[in-house]
Formats: structure tokens, sequence, C-alpha cells
């Protein structure tokens, strides 16, 4: 073999060595990623992956959420704002008993204010849902139950019970935006009073 084959050989072996550490380095971010991804969002990653039909779409979505959420301001409410929110709470299941329809209306109004509050932009539902995830990702899976109920209500394809469960979905994501702890109750748990 002469000099310059052995030249040629040597640097197509380099450019091979250094494009599989790419790919490596690649992959190993990649998996990282969707590790961090999968960790932070838990039960909404796998929603999302299930929505778009792809990991990549879904990861592409999440990692844009946690730049937008990034720039927001969130703030912890104070204790007079937690104690005035709870009692408008505690108004809206109070109301469910005479009147559930207004209700749900009016917990799905105060959550709008809650996350106002907090520093959320408050635009329309999916904006907000998305937003929420990143630092929500388990009561966001309450929120879109209770959209998806009073979505539902708007067309009259409710029960009284439907309207029951959407309060339940409501109320954790409540408790978690106002007093900062993890609601009671995970997604597929029944409870059988809004009130409780």
């Amino acid at each position: 073999m002469d000099r310059n084959t052995l030249l040629i050989v040597i640097v197509a072996v380099i450019g091979i060595a250094a494009a599989l550490a790419l790919i490596i380095y690649a992959v190993s971010r990649n998996k990282k990623r969707s590790l961090h991804l999968k960790g932070r969002f838990g039960p909404e990653y796998e929603r999302l992956v299930a929505e778009t039909g792809s990991a990549r779409r879904a990861e592409a979505q999440l990692a844009s959420r946690e730049a937008r959420v990034a720039r927001f301001h969130i703030i912890e409410l104070s204790p007079e704002e937690r104690s005035r929110y709870a009692g408008a709470w505690g108004k809206a299941q109070m109301e469910f008993v005479d009147n559930p329809k207004d209700a749900v209306a009016h917990a799905d109004a105060l959550l709008a204010e809650v996350m106002e509050k907090r520093g959320y932009p408050v635009q329309d539902f999916e904006q907000r849902a998305a937003d929420l995830s990143v630092d929500h990702p388990v009561v966001v899976q309450h929120y879109h139950a209770a959209h998806g109920i009073a979505l539902r209500h708007k067309k009259d394809q409710t029960t009284t019970e439907d309207l029951r469960q959407a309060m339940i979905h409501y109320r954790a994501l409540f408790q978690e935006l106002v007093s900062g702890t993890e609601p009671a109750t995970p997604l597929h748990t029944t409870i059988s009073h809004a009130a409780e």
C-alpha cells in the first residue's frame, strides 16, 4: 500500500470514527432529553404522544412549553389570597347542591382567575392547559377531563354525575394552584362527594 492510499484510509477511518461519535452523542442527548421530558411531564408526556402519534413531535411541543413558561413570572399566592380563593371555592361547591350547571361554570372561572393571579396567561383552554402542564403535569390531566365534561355540557350531553366529576377534577387543580399541595385524588379515582 503506498503512502497516499494509507493516508486516504487513515482520513476515512478518522472521518467514520468522528461521524460515529457524533451519532452516539446525538442519540445520547436525545435519550437524555426524552428521559427528562418523561420525568417532568409524566402522564402529560404520554397523553401528548398518543395525541400527536409521535414521541418526537410530543417532545418538541413539551420542550417548547418549557421554554415558553420559563419566561413567565409565576408567583405563589399570599396567605390572604389563598384564604379568599378557598372561600370562593367553598361557595362554588355549596352552589353545586342547588345549581350544578352554574357551579361548574363558576369553578372554571375561578380557576382562570387563580391562574391569572399566579402569572399564567389566560388565553384559550389549550394554551392554558399546555402552560399548566409544565409545572403541574399530573393535575393538568384533571383539567383536561373537566374541560371535556364542560364541552359536553354545552351540548346538553351531561348528567348531574358528569358535572360532579367535573367539580372533582377542577378541585384537584384548584388545590394544587392555591395551596401548592398535591391533590388527594388521582385522575382515575372516583370520590363520592364533590364538597369533601
